[in-house]
């Protein structure tokens, strides 16, 4: 249990950053003066250096003070939009189409395959449980634990060799004891959702939890949650969304998910996981996260996804576009004025954050004791003249010119949609 993954585990770098409402959630939560909607939140998240506020008061000692606008890429649906747009009485269709242009409603269904970041050991571990069976993926072999030792407390698979995952249980104030071992990869199985144990706590999943090794042959393994579409979806949409915003954005939200996870799943057919469960893929809690409202969003929406020539789009959204969306080389993301992102409950209409000498300097060293910023170039959307492409910072020493993406990476703001204030 102690033995640590490490090269294959995959990190946030390696995948296609969101930044939707949960990464939003958590950022806010991270940081002093922020006004942030209340709700729980993901993992994984950029958090803001400076701080950040939805006032204008500069705090005391920074020596540049920026306002912005939005939180995200601004591609794709504005969650905080699509609540907008709902307060209003638009239904869900009209956002999807708004927000995805040039798609189709069309249907997707079957199951995805998603990896368990939390668990950072070898073992795939269980709480015993009514129904629960082991499944060889190298034999197709079912194995009734349950019935086999009904005293035990909890169950694991461990790697035994590249070819084989053993089985092992344990009763209550007992140490491991080995069952057997089967050939090839193996899942646990069960009337209900299984509950996981972790190296940092507990988490209930419906579907399989599998034991599955990151290269075939491999004996380093990790816990994939192999489950239906629509069951995946209950765990995500409270995560990415409010569960007590209206009915119309809930069900967007439910979309957006369902076709974003299909997209991956065609991406990453063959691969042992085809999406994970962070906010560098979209956030994913398992059965512990659903929630009565949203599970009746992905029941009005069963199915739907947003497609182009018949194939689940890449379906990004981010928090809030800031009053226009960002457009791209695909055909569906497109520079256009968002009528319902600036509402006046939206916290990120409207930002202002401020950073220290120190702050800037750490940042980017490499131009000694900050002297001033200057913006380059904009996209030509929107107030200001838009998002921020280009930026020069100078300091004692020298200057740097990067693009408006690096310069908001490298400082944590929100978007790169602001200006001097």
């Amino acid at each position: 249990m102690s033995r640590k993954r490490q090269s294959t585990r995959p990190t946030q770098a390696t995948r296609r950053s969101r930044r939707g409402l949960a990464g939003a959630l958590l950022a806010a939560a991270l940081l002093p003066g922020v006004l942030a909607p209340g709700a729980a939140s993901a993992a994984t998240a950029e958090a803001t250096t400076g701080t950040t506020t939805a006032g204008s008061a500069a705090r005391s000692g920074s020596v540049l003070t920026l306002q912005g606008r939005g939180y995200g890429h601004g591609k794709g649906l504005s969650q905080w939009g699509a609540e907008g747009a709902a307060r209003q009485g638009v239904g869900w269709k009209r956002i999807v189409r708004f927000y995805y242009p040039h798609t189709r409603i069309g249907k997707v269904g079957g199951s995805i395959r998603v990896l368990v970041t939390a668990d950072t050991d070898r073992d795939t571990r269980v709480v015993a449980t009514s129904g629960l069976v082991v499944k060889s993926l190298g034999s197709g072999a079912v194995v009734d634990v349950a019935a086999k030792h009904p005293r035990a407390v909890q169950w694991r698979l461990r790697p035994a060799s590249k070819k084989r995952t053993l089985v092992q249980y344990k009763l209550a104030g007992k140490r491991w004891t080995s069952l057997r071992t089967v050939p090839g990869e193996a899942q646990f199985q069960a009337d209900g959702p299984l509950t996981l144990v972790t190296p940092s706590g507990r988490t209930s999943y419906r579907g399989a939890l599998r034991s599955s090794a990151a290269v075939t042959g491999g004996r380093d393994r990790h816990t994939v949650n192999v489950l239906p579409l629509e069951q995946y979806l209950r765990g995500v949409v409270p995560l990415e969304a409010y569960p007590s915003w209206h009915a119309a954005a809930l069900r967007s939200q439910a979309v957006a998910a369902r076709t974003y996870a299909a997209f991956e799943r065609a991406e990453y057919r063959s691969r042992y996981y085809q999406i994970c469960d962070t906010t560098s893929c979209q956030v994913y809690g398992g059965a512990d996260a659903e929630y009565g409202t949203t599970d009746a969003a992905i029941r009005a929406t069963r199915k739907a996804a947003m497609t182009r020539s018949g194939k689940p789009i890449f379906a990004q959204f981010s928090a809030s576009d800031g009053g226009w969306t960002q457009g791209s080389s695909l055909a569906y993301q497109i520079d256009q004025r968002d009528p319902w992102d600036r509402w006046s409950g939206n916290p990120y209409r409207s930002w202002t954050v401020s950073f220290t000498a120190a702050q800037l300097r750490a940042a980017f060293p490499g131009v000694g004791a900050f002297r001033r910023v200057k913006v380059l170039a904009r996209d030509g959307n929107g107030a200001w003249g838009g998002r921020v492409t280009s930026i020069r910072v100078v300091g004692a020493q020298g200057s740097v010119t990067v693009t408006g993406d690096a310069f908001r990476s490298a400082l944590g703001m929100y978007s790169t949609w602001f200006r001097k204030a």
